[in-house]
């Protein structure tokens, strides 16, 4: 007897249908302004908790030297990686280009 090496196959089922975990979960880019005037740009899946730990100083060496004052923008992104590519666009633009972005 033969055996198949993925039982799901046999249910009508495929690897490709499945949903994946990991990328159901909503993930957040937010920008922290701090209190030397400076930005911080992040990427969590829980946005209060992460604001949480960086006004803690358990939130990143940036933020640790820092006081964190507020959340001053954020978006959502659907999935890890997703959030990781706009933290990196974000991190790329001017600071005149991220105070647009934020609007004050």
């Amino acid at each position: 007897m033969r055996r198949r090496a993925n039982p799901s196959v046999e249910r009508g089922s495929t690897e490709a249908s499945r949903p994946n975990v990991k990328e159901l979960v909503m993930y957040f880019v937010y920008i922290l302004h701090c209190s030397d005037g400076t930005l911080y740009t992040g990427v969590t899946n829980d946005l209060k908790r992460r604001f949480e730990q960086h006004k803690k100083g358990t939130g990143g060496s940036y933020t640790r030297s820092r006081t964190v004052e507020r959340i001053v923008y954020s978006e959502e992104a659907h999935g890890r990686g997703a959030a990781l590519k706009r933290e990196v666009e974000i991190k790329r633009l001017t600071r005149q280009k991220k105070l647009s972005l934020i609007k004050f």
